[in-house]
């Protein structure tokens, strides 16, 4: 990851090629993390198991963790393996990202799973992606601090195994350690609004399957929790090095 610095973009940036590979690289891996959690899900709709039962919620949840694990490590040394809006705003607001770059992103996240739901709808016979409702009896705030709460764990993972500069030989496990909080995280809020924490996994499914109930609170809880875990690791956890007052040699010089 490169070092803080709030920035719009490079000049340039905009059409190199390194940012063309790196949205790809989301595009990718969004689709494939997409496809398997909303699949998982269909899959349990078509046996006719709940998603709410104990082995269908842990039958997700591994789904999910799974999927996100491969989809972080295939794109982590391209793009750094966002696959999700909400960790690309943490690492904005941390200025680890420039803002172009960050739309980039975005865009790429959103149509990677917009193509998995619509693949979805073909390959299953036309049924509808679920997508996240908040579960009955469970009110519409509670569903957005559980959005907030989780998804600050997940950014607070992101940024503690991937990237902080001192995160040494950790950073070989980012891609397990971010599918297990996903996964446990279902566990935990599963039954209660599905526990989302991507507005890009949210986005797919609600467009083809057609489901925009309380859909806001899939936006608004995980962007608020990723902005605050970045901000909290960024200025709070990642020591600052002091300004130097001279340009430092470069290896051959010495």
């Amino acid at each position: 990851m490169p070092v803080r610095g709030y920035t719009w973009g490079r000049t340039g940036e905009a059409t190199h090629p390194d940012s063309m590979r790196a949205a790809f690289s989301e595009f990718i891996s969004t689709l494939i993390f997409v496809f398997a959690g909303e699949g998982s899900v269909l899959a349990l709709d078509k046996i006719g198991q709940d998603t709410t039962s104990a082995s269908g919620l842990v039958a997700v949840a591994m789904a999910h963790a799974f999927a996100l694990f491969v989809a972080v490590a295939l794109a982590a040394n391209i793009s750094g393996g966002h696959v999700n809006p909400a960790v690309t705003f943490g690492a904005l607001l941390g200025g680890r990202i420039s803002l172009l770059r960050s739309m980039y992103y975005w865009v790429a996240q959103l149509l990677g799973a917009v193509v998995a739901s619509i693949l979805l709808r073909l390959t299953t016979a036309g049924m509808r992606p679920l997508g996240f409702t908040v579960a009955h009896g469970v009110g519409v705030w509670n569903a957005l601090i559980f959005e907030i709460v989780m998804t600050f764990g997940l950014v607070y993972v992101v940024y503690a195994t991937a990237i902080d500069p001192k995160r040494g030989s950790l950073g070989t496990i980012a891609p397990l350690a971010i599918g297990f909080i996903v996964g446990a995280n279902i566990l935990a809020g599963g039954p209660f609004d599905g526990a989302s924490m991507n507005p890009a996994r949210a986005f797919g499914p609600a467009l083809l399957g057609w489901r925009w109930r309380d859909h806001w609170i899939y936006w608004v809880g995980p962007l608020i929790g990723g902005g605050l875990a970045g901000l909290i690791y960024e200025y709070m956890v990642i020591p600052q090095e002091p300004p130097t007052a001279h340009q430092p040699l470069a290896p051959e010089d010495y």
